[in-house]
């Protein structure tokens, strides 16, 4: 089983920013990377689809031999993870927002957080908010249409730059100091939101703490690489494979093949 990949899925393209960082942490690994582009995005979705399409892509990770499943989409993650873990034998890792860190950190005590309607919705982000949010003002904005526009290779445009000022501006206007990012697509807007946000407020993500516990599961559970060479990444879309690949060309020193695949 060491040698066995680890399986990653998100709604669509945004949780490369997920299989990135772990792709870093865990260079020797090898990956397979599921984009299931055709249903994006999840957060639109009610809970049992959001189940239903989790399972079916942990039924293909799993046919692929997997030996760990991360669940690098914050909307399923949120609704789906529970019944997976209950359902499979195999570790899960999933993916929510990082409101700790921005809630303990916080001088303002007001912090903005930018996810899709199905996480905000969830009951797993509200008991997460309940727990460290008392004494700080939460900022939470659904950013209708940025995944799409994402899965649309869409993000230096007009369009999008439009549509996330609209978002962020409710935030700048409270006096945010910590904006969190709900969404694995949303990493990759923190070009663009740097030069929106003022200087002094701090982006904050889950890709490295998802890939840090990656490793720290794989090493509990004895399932670490025993290969010593860089490892093999695989990554598959029902959807766009140029828009995957647009994606993932920000990583040249990642040797990885893309393919279509229907799942």
């Amino acid at each position: 089983m060491q040698n066995h990949p680890i399986g990653i899925f998100d709604s669509g393209v945004g949780g490369t920013s997920i299989w990135t960082e772990i792709t870093r942490v865990l260079p020797n690994e090898n990956t397979i990377y599921l984009a299931d582009s055709k249903y994006a995005p999840y957060g639109r979705r009610s809970k049992d689809e959001i189940i239903k399409l989790s399972i079916k892509n942990t039924e293909k990770l799993l046919s692929l031999n997997c030996k760990i499943i991360v669940v690098a989409c914050n909307t399923a993650t949120t609704n789906a993870i529970k019944e997976l873990r209950s359902t499979y034998q195999i570790p899960f890792i999933g993916i929510e927002p990082a409101i700790k860190p921005a809630a303990l950190n916080s001088k303002t005590k007001k912090i903005g957080v930018l996810a899709t309607k199905g996480t905000l919705s969830s009951e797993l982000f509200a008991k997460t908010s309940d727990l460290y949010t008392q004494n700080i003002e939460v900022i939470d904005v659904i950013g209708t249409g940025l995944v799409e526009l994402i899965e649309e290779g869409k993000i230096k445009t007009k369009e999008m730059y439009t549509l996330l000022y609209s978002y962020i501006k409710p935030m700048i206007d409270k006096n945010i100091d910590y904006l969190v990012l709900g969404c694995s697509h949303y990493p990759y807007l923190i070009p663009i939101l740097k030069q929106m946000l003022p200087q002094q407020v701090k982006i904050i993500d889950s890709g490295e703490a998802v890939a840090k516990q990656t490793k720290s599961i794989l090493q509990s559970n004895n399932l670490l690489t025993l290969n010593t060479d860089p490892g093999a990444h695989i990554l598959h879309t029902n959807g766009s494979i140029e828009t995957l690949k647009s994606i993932v060309q920000t990583n040249p020193e990642i040797n990885y093949d893309i393919s279509t695949l229907v799942f």
